[in-house]
């Protein structure tokens, strides 16, 4: 069984502008956002603030955190952003939610975006890698959660998304990532987990595990010139790599009311990649 043949032609994704989008899916809700200070965080920031959400986000990363709340309010949203803050650092994850609560009145969407990671081959990843993935990529999923849990379950109906990968789904023959593989395996069965956890107090807990997204990240590892993956959009059934716009409009659906139905699914954005085996590619 081969891949779907694609054109050598460029294809390019559907500008987030010309999407059909009803205005106020989130209308009146508070929507928490971890890393929003770019890429997939920022067009959720942005996409959940045009939709009615009043968006609380944090980041690291001061400056792009700070621009990302200029972009939402002149776009006519409302958001307001703490950073820099340490999601590894339990007590500083505590008081942010605090806070968001204290001057929101509650949350009822959690999306824990956030993420970092290192990329290395069993031979070669030390622990101190291994143990850094998983507290970037499983900690900063584990503590806002356990955090916002309470207020989640007051609020009623409430909404977690949080963002696995491919990577959780199928092993690479051209990325090495042995502790991201491992991490992301984890949040899609954290989903499972805590969506049998939330059903009996109405919240709903689902997964976005995007596929190749272009991003300030992946243009400066995974889709930088000289590394192998460089290419994979040829492999890609849809012909080209996604973008952050992208991933976030299925974020919203998962987050807002039009899927109360759907809880503990795993919502894979990645253009075919992985329901479907490697082909040759064409000439």
């Amino acid at each position: 069984m081969s891949a779907t043949p694609v054109s050598a032609a460029p294809v390019r994704p559907t500008p987030l502008s010309a999407v059909p989008s009803a205005p106020g899916r989130l209308q009146g809700k508070v929507a928490v956002i971890t890393g929003t200070a770019s890429g997939q965080g920022r067009a959720a920031a942005l996409l959940f603030a045009q939709q009615g959400a009043t968006v609380a986000g944090c980041d690291i990363s001061a400056d792009l955190a700070a621009e990302t709340v200029e972009l939402v309010e002149r776009a006519g949203g409302t958001m307001t952003s703490a950073h820099p803050v340490d999601l590894t650092d339990e007590a500083a994850v505590a008081a942010w939610i605090e806070q968001v609560v204290a001057s929101r009145g509650g949350v009822d969407i959690l999306y824990t975006n956030a993420a970092a990671t290192r990329f290395a081959p069993i031979e070669e990843a030390s622990y101190a890698d291994w143990s850094f993935v998983l507290r970037h990529e499983l900690d900063l999923v584990f503590l806002p959660v356990k955090h916002a849990w309470p207020h989640l379950r007051a609020r009623g109906g409430a909404s977690v998304v949080l963002v696995g990968s491919t990577a959780g789904l199928t092993g690479s023959l051209t990325n090495a990532r042995i502790a991201h593989t491992a991490s992301k395996g984890g949040v899609i069965a954290m989903t499972r987990q805590l969506a049998a956890e939330g059903a009996r107090h109405q919240i709903r807990v689902n997964c976005v595990s995007p596929g190749m997204i272009r991003t300030p990240a992946t243009e400066n590892d995974l889709l930088a010139p000289d590394h192998p993956m460089n290419q994979i959009a040829r492999h890609i059934p849809l012909g080209r790599i996604g973008v952050a716009e992208e991933v976030a409009h299925c974020a919203l659906f998962l987050a807002s009311d039009e899927a109360s139905y759907v809880t503990g699914a795993n919502l894979v954005v990645d253009g075919g990649w992985s329901a479907v085996l490697p082909g040759a590619v064409p000439p």
